[in-house]
């Protein structure tokens, strides 16, 4: 869709009404810094039997520079020493200059080097704001699991790290599957081999819902809006009943949103024996916070559980 948008508008640029002489072989260098990025040729990218840029394939060539020199920006965040990281910029392709250089070249014989030139992108949160919103408690729950399952204990901590530090500003609407993203081997997460007793373990990333099932109960305490939330199908003890929050890649998901005028701030801990989530803003919030009964620090009971089909796979 973002290819054929680009596409269309590049058909609109005025393109030179010069064609290109016979004598034209020679690359595009596309260099970055000094370093070479790609080689590409003119007579690859124009119309079939014109002497016209295929503003299709132009399109796409922008897009592939575009991701392999793009650099996200960093958001400030809270560092483990409890001060503020600050933020760091990102950068992306200028591709309105890129195009014009490529027309350049393809309008011309031999060959051509070009150095691309990239915009700043200003990261959502810097330090000003952070330390605004960082000011004022507005809701926190902890739950309790054993550290000694060292699986499920790594998945949980990998989980909340994810979250740590996330900013949902007003209106905005927060996913947790969106936020951690897949749970998968590649990503770090491993085979939690036990389970708490009443819930169903998954292969990888066992461990999970305890974590969303701990932000759910957090920022139901912030008196923020719940947009999706799933329970499990039995009880699972380190949450009372009907206080849990089940998630899966390809199924359920928790959302909530932020329907307060300042920006809320997520801190998530998961480590020994104890995962712990607060919710912070700025001291000018108002907001409705709501009674959400705590969790005894008794360590739920893990048992095995193993079938003939294998472990079943919801976390």
């Amino acid at each position: 869709m973002k290819t054929a948008w680009l596409a269309a508008i590049l058909m609109f640029l005025p393109q030179p009404q010069q064609q290109p002489l016979p004598d034209v072989a020679g690359p595009l260098t596309v260099e970055l810094q000094g370093r070479t990025i790609m080689t590409v040729d003119r007579i690859d990218y124009s119309l079939p039997g014109q002497t016209m840029v295929d503003p299709d394939k132009l399109a796409k060539l922008i897009e592939k520079i575009d991701r392999l020199t793009y650099v996200p920006p960093k958001n400030a965040v809270i560092g483990d020493s409890g001060g503020i990281v600050p933020e760091q910029p990102g950068y992306k392709l200028n591709q309105d200059l890129f195009a014009e250089r490529f027309y350049a070249y393809f309008y011309s014989r031999g060959p051509e080097r070009t150095e691309l030139i990239r915009s700043k992108v200003f990261p959502q949160v810097d330090s000003e704001l952070l330390a605004a919103i960082r000011q004022k408690p507005i809701g926190s729950y902890a739950t309790y699991y054993n550290s000694g399952n060292k699986n499920r204990a790594h998945n949980m901590a990998l989980a909340s790290k994810s979250i740590n530090n996330y900013v949902v500003f007003p209106g905005e609407t927060f996913s947790f599957n969106r936020v951690v993203g897949k749970r998968t081997t590649e990503r770090g997460y491993l085979r939690a081999p036990v389970i708490v007793r009443g819930e169903l373990s998954e292969d990888i990333g066992g461990g999970i819902c305890q974590v969303s099932s701990t932000l759910y109960n957090a920022i139901d305490r912030a008196g923020l809006q719940i947009v999706q939330r799933y329970s499990h199908s039995r009880h699972v003890p380190y949450v009372l009943p009907g206080r849990d929050a089940t998630v899966s890649w390809d199924g359920p998901d928790f959302a909530f949103r932020n329907p307060y005028n300042q920006p809320v701030l997520i801190r998530s801990f998961a480590g020994g024996g104890t995962m712990f989530v607060a919710i912070y803003s700025s001291d000018t919030i108002e907001y409705k916070p709501r009674e959400v009964p705590g969790m005894s620090k008794k360590l739920p009971e893990e048992v095995s559980v193993e079938t003939e089909a294998g472990r079943d796979r919801t976390p």
